[in-house]
């Protein structure tokens, strides 16, 4: 039979996500909803390593929605990867008698959550908590909302300079594996050309879509392209190659970088936040563990987090579609 649960560890792990506190103020209240006690853990593995911890109430997570990043803050663990690490962290969690952790983060930290869940039978929930939205199982991941609406704003206000000088930027969006955000945002902002990961356009026919885009009358064009995306060696090799086999343009790069972590979240990754808070517990209370909990066609699901980190992203194909048919 299972222990029951009484005291709940949360941390956040990996790079931070808009809606990451949204997500511990919901893990957080619905512990004190079940009478349950729930412990901040800082610095994400690292803290859990060093015992540094922190009791949360109800109040203690007020005027927390609206804020990016995670106050929990987030930290790499190399000492982690190792056993010796996990065996310092369980340590800490039992001397602090939790009985059960929430994790908010990607697949990094989900395969942290593995080895520990593994090696110690120790319960745990995950959250998806990223902005690249490259997690499988669930629909869309926590930021990923945020991320775009940070994505399209930059672009609208990045096409008035193109619009006014004849040229051509190039935006690099996050997205090392995943095209997810330069697809959709690309799609959102108007884009002429999108650049991901999971398409090799390939140098010659990118310039041959410019070329028929300038035929058409277009005066100037933004490329969205993925950190990931396979096109040149990065963005700056890409933008050379256009300008040196395009005439009539000036070519530009605006590397976005960082600032689409930051920035208050969405309302609609302060609602995804905080129901997977709250279906957190409710899956820690039914003795699930060592899985994800997710959005699968606006259903909360859990899947084992073997299954979070296996196989390569899906990009939706209707969309790649879209992106065709409305940049012409």
């Amino acid at each position: 039979m299972a222990k029951a649960i009484k005291k709940v560890g949360v941390l956040t792990s990996g790079g931070d996500s808009p809606g990451m506190n949204a997500a511990i103020r919901a893990v957080v209240r619905s512990c004190a909803y079940h009478n349950l006690e729930c412990v901040g853990i800082y610095r994400g593995y690292e803290g859990l390593i060093e015992g540094d911890f922190v009791s949360l109430n109800a109040r203690s997570v007020k005027n927390l929605i609206n804020r990016g990043g995670t106050f929990l803050k987030s930290a790499r663990s190399p000492e982690f990867r190792t056993k010796e690490g996990r065996k310092l962290a369980i340590d800490h969690l039992k001397k602090a008698k939790i009985d059960a952790l929430v994790v908010i983060g990607g697949d990094g930290t989900f395969r942290g959550a593995i080895a520990l869940g593994e090696e110690f039978n120790f319960p745990i929930i995950g959250l998806p908590g990223t902005i690249d939205n490259d997690i499988n199982g669930t629909d869309f991941t926590i930021g990923y909302d945020t991320a775009l609406n940070t994505v399209v704003e930059a672009i609208d206000k990045i096409r008035d300079t193109a619009h006014s000088h004849n040229r051509i930027f190039l935006v690099e969006v996050m997205g090392r594996d995943a095209g997810d955000i330069a697809l959709s945002a690309g799609i959102g902002s108007g884009a002429e050309v999108i650049l991901i990961p999971e398409q090799n356009m390939g140098r010659d026919r990118l310039v041959a879509s410019l070329k028929r885009n300038k035929k058409s009358g277009k005066t100037s064009s933004i490329v969205v392209v993925s950190e990931g995306d396979k096109v040149g060696k990065n963005i700056f090799e890409v933008a050379e190659y256009i300008e040196n086999n395009l005439d009539g343009y000036e070519v530009r790069v605006t590397v976005l970088g960082h600032v689409q972590r930051g920035g208050s979240p969405s309302c609609r990754d302060r609602v995804f936040a905080s129901r997977l808070g709250v279906s957190a517990i409710d899956a820690l209370l039914k003795g699930e563990s060592n899985v994800m909990v997710g959005i699968k066609d606006n259903k909360v699901v859990s899947v084992p987090f073997i299954e979070t980190i296996e196989g390569e992203n899906e990009i939706d194909t209707e969309l790649i579609r879209v992106a065709d048919i409305t940049s012409i």
